[in-house]
């Protein structure tokens, strides 16, 4: 028996006691059987087909072609019809050895992708899984879907995670002829601010949700999104004297770590706390004639910018500063190449087929006017920024954050904000009891990096065990399964280095001369 069956088995002897086991009585022709006999609300089922893993399997949509599936399942493939004008496309695996959990999985950037990874990752760790394209194909920086349909907009926005989910519960009943006990979530980036919409919206789709590096306050991430491009010249960044060339964006990743690397107690590569490193761009400032090794004063001006947060034309904050460290990402770079690209390519393309509606547009023109302009539009209440949770809460809900400090897609500071916002929104100075949020050094956008980055948010590195210590799934099971809740998640880092990642904002993270623990 491997170790994660030895871990899962002893919480559903009670389950099976009941309803028996569920591997081996689901033959190819019961699986199949789902398409003609299934008859569910505005829905048709495409295709259901038992597939003996592993093997790769082709995938519809423009995002992959082919997907692997490790363990043997029931794929049933489905369209849910959510208005006249729009519908979400969606697949369930069901998997022939079932523990009576049900998962959904998340999105990312613009994208409609379902998130074949996260499928195969559930149904391997024995979840019936579901993953939809949230209303659209298209890949992360597309947007042009939402030009002239906002019932498009809609289903991104808030609809298409919920229906998927209630869709893929009643083919998990008709298959297994009972209901998942127990309804997880799973996302990141996006699929993160899908994650916190449902505990917003829809309170009973779930009982545990993990949001990574939740993209809430939507519009004002890719408002910054933007203006970070902006700052750099963007979109003639070579005609601009702020543009700040590759090879000098190496530096500034050389001097942000001069300057704040050992502030932590230890020379690692890693800024464990990004926000008390008061990088000081002056200090590489060329002195007389421009150099390979330093930056001309227009440069160190878009620096500062950059490295403070964002505020409004009347003076209001919008968003929080770039974390110092995240610059030495290739994606970061990429957001600061003088063009329209990264998250300021999901900022031009939200704006300009959300927002703006139009299928032309001069981006030299984006300011805080437009960020204002989607601050009243806000199409499909996109911007999820609100703390009221009591629902969720109040129905015994379990919420799980965790955020990058490496982070060159969204500032880890936004997961502060959100936070703050919830504990001020519920009167709660702690929100220990149903909600935590784990802060991850080295880590840059929901995975990778020099950290110890990987904790089960995604399929673990080689040789990682798979325990609630250190997979922050398995870490929901226990929460929400045997009111276990986690105090710190271990994560590994691709060398084999493992770190004890803490919780915000009770503990913080310490060198205690041969490692960091997490103390209050």
């Amino acid at each position: 028996m491997s170790n994660l069956l030895s871990y899962l088995k002893p919480f559903f002897l009670g389950w099976f006691a009941t309803y028996g086991p569920v591997s081996d009585t689901y033959t190819h022709h019961a699986c199949a059987a789902l398409k003609s006999r299934l008859h569910l609300e505005n829905t048709i089922i495409l295709s259901a087909n038992h597939v003996s893993g592993p093997v790769n399997v082709s995938t519809p949509g423009p995002c992959q072609s082919h997907a692997l599936v490790s363990t043997s399942i029931c794929r049933v493939r489905f369209v849910v019809n959510t208005t006249p004008t729009s519908a979400v496309h969606a697949e369930v695996w069901l998997p022939d050895t079932w523990f009576g959990r049900f998962l959904a999985s998340g999105n990312g950037g613009l994208g409609g992708c379902i998130d074949y990874a996260q499928l195969d990752y559930g149904t391997s760790f024995h979840f019936a899984t579901v993953a939809s394209n949230n209303g659209h194909n298209g890949t992360m920086f597309d947007g042009i879907a939402f030009l002239h349909d906002p019932e498009v907009i809609n289903d991104f926005a808030f609809r298409g995670t919920h229906v998927s989910a209630v869709i893929g519960k009643q083919i998990v009943h008709a298959y297994y002829r009972e209901p998942a006990q127990r309804s997880y979530y799973t996302g990141c980036s996006a699929g993160g601010r899908q994650g916190m919409q449902e505990a917003l919206k829809f309170p009973e789709d779930f009982d545990g949700i993990i949001a990574g590096a939740p993209a809430v306050d939507w519009n004002h991430l890719l408002g910054w999104g933007g203006m970070l491009g902006r700052h750099v010249g963007a979109p003639h960044g070579n005609k601009s004297e702020s543009y700040i060339p590759p090879a000098l964006w190496d530096v500034v990743a050389e001097e942000v770590l001069n300057q704040c690397d050992e502030l932590d107690g230890v020379k690692d590569g890693i800024i464990t706390e990004p926000d008390v490193c008061h990088f000081r761009p002056e200090a590489i400032q060329c002195r007389g004639q421009n150099g390979t090794k330093c930056l001309s004063r227009p440069q160190v001006e878009a620096l500062r910018k950059i490295y403070r947060p964002l505020y409004g034309r009347h003076g209001e904050f919008l968003f929080p500063r770039y974390d110092p460290g995240a610059e030495a990402d290739g994606n970061a770079q990429a957001a600061f190449s003088g063009e329209i690209s990264g998250i300021t390519r999901l900022c031009y393309n939200w704006y300009k087929y959300a927002i703006l509606n139009v299928s032309r547009y001069d981006f030299s023109n984006f300011g805080l006017n437009d960020i204002a302009l989607a601050d009243t539009i806000d199409p499909g209440g996109i911007s999820t920024w609100s703390g009221d949770l009591s629902s969720f809460k109040t129905r015994g809900g379990k919420f799980l954050t965790y955020h990058g400090r490496r982070d060159e897609y969204i500032a880890s500071g936004n997961s502060k904000r959100m936070y703050k916002l919830v504990s001020k929104t519920l009167n709660m100075p702690s929100l220990d009891p149903f909600y935590r949020l784990f802060l991850i050094p080295g880590m840059n956008h929901c995975a990778g990096g020099p950290g110890a980055w990987s904790f089960g948010q995604v399929k673990p590195l080689p040789k990682v065990v798979n325990d609630s210590s250190h997979n922050i799934l398995l870490a929901m099971v226990d929460w929400v399964e045997r009111g276990v809740a986690p105090e710190t998640i271990i994560g590994t880092g691709s060398d084999g280095a493992r770190r004890e990642h803490c919780r915000y904002p009770r503990s913080r993270s310490v060198w205690n001369g041969t490692a960091f623990e997490c103390r209050p």
